[in-house]
């Protein structure tokens, strides 16, 4: 009996984190991108979207340890329940929204300016997910369009790897590889590709 009913509160368990999700938007008009929204399940499944009716957002799968320290930092910050926004006079820069939906149980905080440590690491993890949808969105752009501008997108994504900014860098290999066997773009380009998709290959998984 103690068996079965211990199998029943791990499976309410697993259903009830399975339907928690962080809701992250950004709205800064005028900026690039004026507008984000990022969501995250427990899972580590995401999406990122440029617009609020976006039909086809990004997706986005964090790896486990990256996904953990998001959730950690929003348990922290008691889902969203406590104030965030400083009331400082300071600089607009953008209107961020973070949103816990739990099923029907949802939370949000709103801030411009905040001076909540864990707030601010929380924001700094959706600014590099950010970062790198906008590279490789560009990379692709530039591979099909404008392969003379290869290179400059390729130099941002090692200057992000550099600064250890890079979240999900296996998404990157696809058209890493694709670019460094590209012969119609500039050598120092493919052979800077080739480098980023061989460090990416060699993290540990």
């Amino acid at each position: 009996m103690k068996t079965v009913l211990l199998f029943a509160l791990t499976a309410a368990l697993a259903i009830t984190a399975s339907a928690q999700r962080i809701v992250y938007t950004k709205s800064f008009p005028g900026s690039t991108p004026a507008y984000v929204k990022i969501t995250i399940a427990k899972s580590g499944a995401a999406t990122y979207q440029e617009a609020a009716d976006e039909a086809e957002p990004d997706q986005v799968q964090l790896d486990p340890t990256t996904n953990a320290a998001i959730f950690a930092l929003a348990d922290k910050l008691d889902h969203f329940k406590i104030k965030l926004e400083s009331g400082m006079k300071v600089a607009k820069t953008g209107d961020k929204t973070y949103r816990w939906e739990d099923g029907a149980t949802t939370s949000e905080a709103k801030y411009n300016h905040t001076t909540n440590d864990d707030a601010r690491a929380l924001q700094d993890w959706f600014e590099r997910i950010t970062e790198c949808q906008r590279i490789l969105s560009e990379l692709q752009r530039r591979l099909r369009y404008d392969r003379l501008g290869v290179n400059d997108i390729v130099l941002r994504l090692d200057s992000l790897v550099q600064q250890k900014r890079v979240v999900v860098p296996d998404q990157f290999i696809p058209i890493l590889d694709r670019i460094a066997k590209n012969e119609s773009i500039l050598n120092m380009a493919r052979e800077r590709a080739a480098s980023l998709s061989e460090a990416f290959k060699a993290l540990p998984k």
